[in-house]
């Protein structure tokens, strides 16, 4: 896996100055409760007006929306797909065959093979995604089975998050600190979720994360405070 990049603690977008602050947590367990976390690590360190950003994988841990590799036998339609798969560098995406399983078993056989016709047709004319929006059921967030990632965690693949809108709202009302959920990677950064009080757009959040300053692997920051600068 290439060594994550150095991030600036302050980026600039649309003429405003942002201070990102990674919050270091201990390595979260499958099922270990939230918001506990967020108590011992997070409220200490923030301040009237701040924002959160989640890394959307360990909300996911945390819910045990994950699927062990011991469960998953690839079926030779998740053999075929793959072969088809966009690659890129150190990043799996779905050129993984158990991967694609999980994605077979969340979607159901006729909706991927659906999606994986009118997907192949679709690229012909340079449009990428399409398999991704026919299929449906979140398999875009669907993650794992990459050896270089933490163990136990590289034993998984894991699901998108349950009601991502739902959970930043709970934070939001309980803490008074409106939350983003968000899938970022070395590719792009997805909004997944977002509380009813939050200052900003998706659009404006999602170029503020777009470098991602989440260290959701061995960094242990999956929680990033973010602040406006002076």
């Amino acid at each position: 896996m290439a060594e994550k990049k150095k991030l600036e603690p302050i980026i600039e977008v649309d003429g405003k100055k942002y201070e990102r602050i990674p919050v270091a947590t201990h390595m979260i367990h499958i099922k270990e409760p939230y918001f506990p976390l967020l108590e011992k690590y997070v409220l200490p360190k923030t301040k009237k007006g701040d924002w959160l950003a989640l890394s959307e994988r360990v909300i996911a841990y945390s819910q045990g929306r994950v699927v062990h590799e011991s469960v998953v036998k690839p079926s030779w339609l998740a053999k075929i797909i793959v072969k088809g798969v966009t690659k890129f560098p150190d990043d799996l995406g779905f050129s993984h065959p158990r991967k694609m399983q999980v994605a077979i078993m969340q979607a159901g056989t006729a909706r991927i093979i659906f999606a994986s016709i009118v997907g192949a047709i679709t690229r012909l004319f340079g449009r990428r995604g399409d398999f991704y929006r026919i299929a449906g059921n979140n398999i875009a967030q669907i993650d794992g089975f990459n050896p270089p990632t933490m163990a136990p965690y590289n034993e998984f693949a894991k699901l998108a998050p349950e009601d991502p809108d739902g959970f930043c709202q709970q934070i939001e009302e309980k803490y008074g600190l409106p939350s983003i959920i968000v899938d970022a990677n070395n590719i792009d950064c997805e909004v997944l979720g977002f509380s009813k009080g939050f200052p900003i757009t998706k659009e404006i959040a999602r170029k503020i994360l777009l470098d991602n300053p989440l260290g959701q692997s061995n960094e242990l920051t999956p929680i990033v405070i973010v602040r406006e600068a002076k």
